[in-house]
């Protein structure tokens, strides 16, 4: 108890220290990030844009898709383009020709070596040089800049409006014609793309060679290739991972194994009755696989976009059913059915663990139910319809699509979905707190799930921190905070708590060891999770530092994965305890599964993009999105999943019970999985990266690469490994159709019985029994 208590003491340490370092760099992200100019200028005084237009720019992108349609600092979607790569490569090009025209008379293309030479180091010269004035706010451009910048923004201007020239571009990007029907926002959007590759070309003041963005994105053209701090900081992580690594092998060899406890002859939980908010959380469920369903659903069409654009085989989907739509409902929905999976485990396993049904509590579980529902269905129609009938950016940012990546419902509906996750909090502390008030051996592991639910309640607060007019790269920032923390993070922490406490409760571990197990490993990931937020971070507009901190953190976060495997053994060896733990086969194959995307989804996936040096020529390419399968399903949906099945055991006839549905489904999502990220996406993202390596981050996202046969060979590959992941969704649905057909079990009521602990007594727990 007493090396427990230091471990608690430890673990707030690392996090007060943590947060405080990542709160002091959002600090200086805020003060040095790229400033945005309150007038562009061109030599004889005349405005280009302002900087509300600048802002208003950014506003119109997000309305019209956002990190759906494209990305900007190489976070958002796949198909179209990165706008400041794709801005910056083109007007070099046009600053090329309009130099060669008024020095030579003639086209770029038509002059001899020595010529393009000169042009060369002028377009570098020009595009490099900071023209920024502090004292007044403006950016002033050469004549030579102001005339490329007019045939640039006259491009994208017809792009998102109704140019008929540009249809055939327009569908290889999967864009709708007039996706933003207004001029004027046309005219501002093309402020903010230019804004966004000026900050990625313009060297930082008292700098040289390096930009707002330190360098990003690849572009030969005006000297942007990675710094040294880039390179040196990713040696330096692989060392330190290495090293940290050995230290975790040595320690772990240095503690003395201390064997699973002898498990009870029949199943603890056998006797044990579902209360009425235990029982309300089977409609929790049943959404969980309508929304894996629509998401898999989705992603099929997703997918198949980025060969036909416009089209699902022929058919004009995309006139009601947009890219931009279907790929937000496809990431949206993944976070939403894990995250409804792990909340209803939570409510349901409060009266089980503390052996009390407060008053009411299954109306507030019903009542969270139906609101959550409502957020789910209106935030999805409001950002569908939003989106097909322009809206505007009012609109998208308050109920429709705010057009980021993960966090894309309105503001409205983040606020009732904050409101929704601190009343869950509630819910599970009521659950859960007499078993906290009891002494016992399971006290830790109860207080690391119940802190794990008050910090998911508490961090979706970081959705409400940025504005319709905050600054991209701080909007970059805190929606980091997010998805790394929140999903990544506290979510992570509160389903290995949930686990460790099933599993003392059907005496497989010993409390004693999980509580400080539990507790160490939240240190160990922490340590490395919350800075490694950073690595997210290292090109959207930063100082030079996040780098550095995100470089050497980030690398720690694979650390704990390297025990994994051990883990996920001991797990196995556990399935064949006693013969009745036979029943929860499934669901500990689930937390096995989770152990191996661990390592191959967030360990070697994750670990093959983060470096600095790596996620240079990598970012916003197809390895992110193999890792982004591969750990969010993998990881997070197989927890979901695993979490799922042992709460219907609970609930469930046991007649219902189907093991010849759960082994399909088991094995072809894991297979389905597999195929779909190394047939497909592995593949595609190392084509991507030799097309950014050797010409550019424009030339990876360009048609040319995008549209190559070989990037569509690697979609049609793809749809072997979508049909068998399909096929096991569809085992899974079953499965759970079967057992929610069966009656509802008799209303119960609470009494208490003693339940044994690791095969000692334990205080007297109140379970329900038919009334």
């Amino acid at each position: 108890m007493h090396a427990t208590r230091r471990l608690w003491t430890w673990l707030a340490i690392i996090c007060v220290l943590s947060f405080g370092t990542l709160l002091f760099v959002g600090r200086e992200i805020y003060l040095k990030a790229p400033p945005i100019p309150r007038q562009v200028l061109d030599q004889q005084g005349h405005v280009i844009w302002t900087g509300d237009q600048i802002t208003r720019g950014q506003q119109a992108w997000l309305a019209a898709g956002g990190q759906q349609l494209g990305t900007v600092w190489g976070h958002g979607s796949y198909v179209a383009p990165d706008w400041s790569a794709d801005w910056l490569h083109r007007e070099a090009v046009a600053l090329q020709d309009e130099l060669a025209k008024r020095g030579h008379g003639k086209p770029y293309a038509q002059l001899d070596a020595a010529a393009r030479g000169g042009i060369d180091a002028l377009v570098k010269e020009g595009l490099r040089r900071n023209t920024y004035d502090a004292a007044t706010g403006t950016l002033t451009l050469s004549t030579e800049r102001t005339a490329a910048i007019a045939a640039v923004a006259s491009h994208y201007a017809g792009l998102f409006g109704t140019d008929t020239k540009l249809d055939k571009l327009r569908e290889q990007y999967a864009m709708s014609a007039g996706s933003l029907p207004a001029a004027d926002d046309r005219t501002a959007l093309t402020g903010f793309f230019f804004w966004s590759s000026w900050a990625a070309a313009t060297d930082r003041p008292g700098e040289t060679a390096l930009s707002y963005t330190s360098n990003w994105p690849h572009e030969p053209l005006v000297g942007n290739t990675p710094t040294a701090g880039a390179g040196i900081w990713s040696v330096a992580s692989i060392i330190v991972m290495i090293g940290a690594i050995a230290g975790m092998v040595f320690f772990h060899s240095a503690q003395p194994e201390e064997a699973d406890p002898k498990p009870p002859k029949d199943d603890p939980l056998f006797k044990l009755k579902a209360t009425p908010s235990m029982k309300a959380t089977r409609k929790y469920f049943a959404v969980v696989v309508a929304l894996i369903l629509a998401q898999v659903g989705m992603g099929v069409i997703t997918a198949h976009y980025s060969v036909e654009g416009h089209s699902f085989f022929g058919f004009p989907l995309g006139d009601i059913l947009p890219f931009t739509i279907s790929r937000t409902i496809h990431t949206q929905f993944a976070v939403l059915w894990i995250a409804t999976a792990w909340l209803a485990t939570g409510l349901y396993i409060a009266p089980a663990i503390s052996g009390h049904e407060p008053k009411f509590q299954a109306l507030g579980v019903n009542v969270l139910f139906y609101a959550l529902l409502f957020i789910v269905a209106g935030s999805t129609a409001c950002g569908w319809l939003g989106t097909l009938q322009h809206r505007g950016v009012d609109f998208s940012f308050w109920l429709g699509n705010q057009g980021l990546e993960f966090t894309s419902m309105g503001r409205v509906w983040q606020y009732l979905l904050f409101v929704g996750l601190l009343f869950w909090a509630f819910l599970l502390g009521r659950g859960l707190w007499p078993a906290l008030r009891r002494p016992s051996e399971s006290r830790g592991l109860i207080a690391m799930v119940f802190l794990a639910a008050v910090c998911i309640g508490g961090f979706y607060a970081t959705s409400l921190t940025w504005g319709q007019h905050t600054h991209y790269a701080m909007v970059e920032y805190w929606r980091w905070w997010l998805v790394h923390l929140w999903v990544e993070g506290f979510f992570e922490v509160f389903a290995t708590a949930v686990i460790a406490l099933l599993f003392t409760r059907l005496g497989l571990i010993r409390a004693a060891s999980a509580n400080a197990a539990i507790v160490l490993e939240t240190i160990v990931f922490l340590f490395g999770g919350i800075l490694g937020t950073l690595h997210h971070l290292y090109f959207t507009g930063t100082p030079t530092a996040v780098i550095a901190i995100g470089a050497m953190f980030s690398a720690l976060e694979v650390v704990p994965l390297s025990m994994i495997g051990i883990e996920a053994y001991r797990n196995y060896q556990r399935m064949k305890a006693a013969p009745w733990v036979a029943s929860y086969r499934w669901a500990i194959l689930c937390f096995i599964a989770v152990g191996f995307w661990n390592t191959v989804g967030a360990g070697l996936l994750g670990f093959s993009i983060n470096t600095p040096i790596a996620l240079y020529y990598m970012q916003g390419l197809n390895m992110t999105a193999a890792h982004g399968h591969a750990a969010l399903f993998g990881v997070y949906g197989m927890l979901g999943v695993g979490l799922m099945l042992f709460c219907l055991r609970g609930l469930t006839d046991r007649l219902a019970w189907s093991d010849a549905l759960l082994k399909p489904m088991f094995w072809l999502l894991n297979i389905g999985l597999a195929m779909m990220v190394f047939m497909a996406l592995v593949p595609a993202g190392i084509y991507q990266a030799w097309a950014s390596i050797s010409k550019g981050m424009w030339f990876a996202r360009s048609p040319e690469v995008i549209h190559s046969p070989f990037m569509e060979n690697m979609v049609w590959l793809r749809v072997p490994g979508d049909i068998v992941f399909a096929l096991g969704t569809l085992f899974l649905a079953l499965f759970v159709l079967r057992v929610m057909r069966r009656p509802a079990r008799p209303a119960t009521v609470p009494v208490e019985v003693p339940i044994e602990i690791a095969g000692r007594p334990a205080a007297k727990a109140r379970v329900s029994t038919k009334a």
